[in-house]
Formats: structure tokens, C-alpha cells, sequence
């Protein structure tokens, strides 16, 4: 206990950056976001289709076994 005491009242060992600007990072965050939103709507579009495109030709190989099986 007494370790965590000292280790938890101990200085600091990042380095103190006092020229920060809130603004541009905060700036450049909405950015990113702006990127990442969009990056997810490619992501999900594409994950239709290949659902989409999945799901039709699971249609099309069942039909071709059922017809097949009935004509034999």
C-alpha cells in the first residue's frame, strides 16, 4: 500500500506541453470524423451488395436444384 502511495503522489515523468491549440485539434478531430463517417458508409454499401449479391445466387442454385430434382 505504501508503494502505491508514493508511486501514485510521484512526479509526473510526461513532459508538460503548455502551447497547445484546442481549436485546430479540435478542428482537425471533426476532420477525421468527417473521413471515418464516410469511410463507414463505403463500408456498409459494399457489405450490401455482397449480401445482396450472396443472396441472389443462393436463389439461383436453389431453383436450379429444385428444378432439377423434379424433372429427374
Amino acid at each position: 500500500m505504501i508503494r502505491f502511495i508514493k508511486w501514485f503522489f510521484s512526479p509526473s515523468k510526461k513532459p508538460i506541453i503548455e502551447h497547445v491549440d484546442v481549436y485546430k485539434k479540435l478542428e482537425e478531430l471533426e476532420d477525421r470524423i468527417k473521413v471515418l463517417e464516410e469511410e463507414n458508409i463505403e463500408t456498409t454499401n459494399a457489405l450490401y451488395e455482397t449480401t445482396n449479391s450472396l443472396e441472389a445466387r443462393i436463389d439461383i442454385l436453389t431453383l436450379e436444384n429444385y428444378w432439377g430434382n423434379e424433372n429427374v
